[in-house]
C-alpha cells in the first residue's frame, strides 16, 4: 500500500505552496509549521517532507531551527531539503534532528561532495530529489534544464548507493491537475527495487489511488490537502 507523506514548504517561517516552483505564485496556508507538523502526526501520518524553499532560492540553509523544533515536538520521520550544498550542510541537518536529507542539485553540480555524503551517512539516509520536465532532469530550483535523461540519471545515482528518490514532475507541481503515472511507471520498470516517491499534481484521492495501483511506493502531497481537496476520510485507509 502506498505511503502518504504530507509536505511542509517554508518561506519566512510559514507553511506555503508555490505553483511550478514560482515564488511569485506563493500562497500561505499556516503561520506555524511546528503546529502543522503536530497536526499531521495526530492524524496518523508517520512521515513528513520539509522543504526550505527560501533556502533553496538563496542557496543556503535558512530554516534549520524549524526543523529542530519539529523534531523535538514530534516523532515523525522527517526529510529536509532546500539549499543543501555541502557535507557540512548535511551534518547540520542531521544535527537538527532530520531523519533523512533531501539532495538535488548537489548530486549533479558537486558529485564529489555528494559521494562524501553517501560515504559518511549511507544511501538509506539520503533522499535524492530527481525532478523532471518532459522526462529531462532539471535542477537549481527547476530553473536549469540539464537536457539529460531523468531515468538515466537515477540509474547512475543508484550505482552510487542511492535507494530512495523523490521525483517531481515540475509542470504538474501545484496544479492539482493529476499526476504523471506514466513517468513513475517508467522509472519503476527500469529500477523495480527503488523506493520512489511521486510528487506534483495531486488533486484528489483518485490521483493517489492511481499511483497506488501503479505500484508507486509513496507520494508527497501538500496543496490538495491545504485546500481541502483531500481530507482525512479520503485517506484514512492508507494510514
Amino acid at each position: 500500500m502506498i505511503q502518504l507523506i504530507p509536505a511542509i514548504d517554508l518561506i519566512d517561517g510559514k507553511c506555503v505552496r508555490l505553483v511550478k516552483g514560482d515564488f511569485r505564485l506563493k500562497t500561505i496556508y499556516h503561520d506555524d509549521p511546528v503546529d502543522m507538523a503536530k497536526r499531521f502526526e495526530d492524524l496518523g501520518f508517520g512521515r513528513l517532507h520539509i522543504v526550505d524553499l527560501e533556502g533553496a532560492g538563496k542557496g543556503r540553509l535558512l530554516h534549520l531551527k524549524i526543523m529542530e523544533k519539529i523534531a523535538n515536538a514530534t516523532g515523525l520521520v522527517t526529510d529536509f531539503g532546500g539549499g543543501v550544498k555541502t557535507l557540512a550542510d548535511v551534518r547540520s541537518i542531521f544535527s537538527a534532528g532530520a531523519s533523512m536529507v533531501c539532495i538535488g542539485s548537489m548530486a549533479v553540480k558537486n558529485v564529489d561532495e555528494f559521494e562524501l555524503v553517501l560515504e559518511e551517512f549511507g544511501g538509506e539516509r539520503v533522499l535524492l530529489a530527481a525532478d523532471a520536465r518532459d522526462k529531462k532532469l532539471v535542477i537549481s530550483g527547476w530553473k536549469e534544464n540539464t537536457g539529460n535523461s531523468l531515468v538515466d540519471f537515477i540509474g547512475t545515482m543508484k550505482e552510487k548507493g542511492v535507494t530512495s528518490v523523490l521525483c517531481t514532475d515540475v509542470d504538474k507541481d501545484g496544479m492539482m491537475s493529476g499526476t504523471s503515472v506514466n513517468l513513475y511507471e517508467d522509472i519503476l520498470e527500469n529500477y523495480p527495487g527503488l523506493f520512489l516517491i511521486a510528487s506534483g499534481g495531486i488533486g484528489s484521492i483518485a490521483d493517489i489511488e492511481a499511483l497506488d495501483q501503479a505500484g508507486v511506493p509513496a507520494v508527497v502531497f501538500g496543496k490538495a490537502w491545504y485546500e481541502g481537496k483531500i481530507g482525512i476520510k479520503d485517506i484514512e485507509r492508507f494510514l
